[in-house]
């Protein structure tokens, strides 16, 4: 096989607005390959025991991911799985019912494998109080085998208007290592558009608590695209942001999808900025984040470069699914709570989204599986290519092709056409099977993905994505 190197090592967004308006299209976010809308519900929870039979033979390490629902009120621009209440009671059902869908999914799970990476998310996990949530992580530990080992990610989303500083101390002693904490925007005029006033002073308390508490990874979460959002506005937002420096950012663009998201009918078009405004936003914050020092991992996503996703890059051992850019990369992920996916070898299960459903399937004992996907060998392939695309930015195809037993050329001739007009733009190349991302390219990183995603030229399955940039 031969060695390449990370072409992501070190590198910076490289800005070409032009490019990016004449490129930007819908497509998947590659958190999977197949993507989500390709499950079906032929998988079913007699698939996922067989699964999890088989992938005992490997004795891979596991990663938990828990989806609370719950959220106190509505986010406008929000397109997640969730459940408005300001019931904080239902949390204790929930986490009830949670370690019943683990009594039932654990013990099929050799003993001996350890889960060295836990993520809570939502909707708003801590949404659960501290006896909630301890109960919940309490009892996850008591059914699984949690990893002592200094480089476990626990790690939580916080909504810092629903948490105080000296219940980091909690999420710490619990095992917590790892926050996410959503910002978007402090302008207030955004805040109040998008039903989420939040102050300055609250949120960043709970960022300087989270490094008070021993945390060791703080993330902030941002949101360009926004209505009402302006470029002074949101560099304010930047320079106050980056005065904590954070280990990580994510840059997210607001994706307005009215039709699919009842909240975001809340959002008049006229408070939108238009497409030039939404990316001249994109691009102040790029250059504010180049500046400041930060390595562009991929997507949206940006962190310090002695931070474990810039390391785990450099190295060429970064990988991505449903809970974004992890360093854990030979895992197998176990989903729990209402819409959770889990992916298990080469198989993907999803629970039900509906909370009543999931919440009746569990109640009466049934492992709480909705649909799924048992990949084939050709899945296999493309997933492992996209996936090094992703998050190296590039990919020795022919390496791959070989251990899967076909010629890379041959096999991939649609692909490969369709990389030429990226490759003529000079977003990317193609030399000797080696397919990379340029420094220009690098944004669009999802574009060369799709080259090689054979879904999307299936018309049967026609899928509504949101625009790459």
């Amino acid at each position: 096989m031969d060695m390449i190197t990370p072409a992501a090592a070190g590198l910076a967004w490289h800005f070409d607005p032009e490019l990016l308006r004449r490129h930007d299209r819908p497509g998947p976010r590659y958190t999977s390959y197949p993507a989500a809308p390709h499950f079906h519900d032929g998988f079913d929870a007699a698939a996922l025991e067989g699964a999890i039979t088989a992938s005992n033979v490997t004795a891979r390490a596991l990663s938990l991911y828990v989806h609370v629902p719950y959220c106190t009120s509505p986010c406008f621009y929000c397109g997640c799985n969730r459940v408005i209440t300001r019931d904080r009671s239902r949390g204790e059902a929930y986490v009830a019912r949670v370690l019943r869908e683990a009594d039932r999914i654990a013990p099929l799970f050799d003993p001996a494998r350890e889960v060295i990476q836990l993520h809570l998310g939502g909707g708003t996990p801590n949404f659960l109080d501290a006896v909630q949530l301890r109960a919940l992580i309490d009892g996850l530990r008591s059914r699984f085998r949690f990893s002592a080992s200094a480089c476990r990610d626990f790690s939580i989303e916080l909504d810092p208007r629903f948490i105080a500083p000296p219940d980091i101390a909690v999420l710490a002693e619990l095992g917590f290592n790892r926050a996410s904490l959503g910002i978007q925007d402090f302008d207030p005029q955004v805040q109040q558009a998008i039903n989420r006033e939040q102050g300055v002073a609250p949120t960043l308390a709970i960022l300087q608590a989270c490094r008070a508490y021993g945390l060791r990874s703080v993330n902030v979460d941002l949101i360009y695209g926004l209505p009402r959002q302006t470029l002074s506005g949101f560099a304010q937002t930047l320079e106050t942001v980056l005065r904590e420096r954070p280990d990580r950012l994510a840059v997210y663009g607001y994706a307005h999808l009215p039709h699919l998201f009842k909240a975001q009918r809340q959002i008049a078009d006229s408070d939108l900025p238009t497409p030039e405004q939404k990316l001249a936003l994109l691009g102040l914050a790029v250059q504010r984040l180049g500046d400041a020092g930060y390595q562009y991992i991929g997507m949206d996503h940006f962190a310090l470069p002695d931070e474990d996703l810039s390391r785990a890059q450099r190295a060429g051992q970064l990988h991505r699914n449903f809970m974004g850019y992890t360093t854990h990369a030979d895992t197998d992920l176990v989903g729990l709570g209402a819409s959770a996916i889990s992916h298990i070898g080469p198989h993907y299960s999803q629970n039900p989204r509906e909370l009543p459903a999931w919440e009746q399937a569990v109640d009466a004992g049934r492992i709480p599986v909705w649909r799924g996907l048992a990949l084939d060998a050709d899945d296999e392939l493309r997933a492992e290519l996209i996936g090094q695309l992703m998050c190296q930015g590039e990919v020795d195809g022919r390496a791959v092709a070989a251990r899967y037993g076909v010629d890379f050329d041959s096999y991939f001739a649609d692909g490969l056409a369709a990389l030429a007009p990226l490759q003529q733009d000079g977003l990317a190349e193609h030399d000797a099977g080696i397919v990379r991302a340029t420094e220009r390219g690098r944004p669009l990183l999802r574009l060369l993905a799709m080259c090689f995603d054979r879904y999307l030229a299936r018309p049967d399955q026609p899928v509504r994505y949101s625009r790459a940039i």
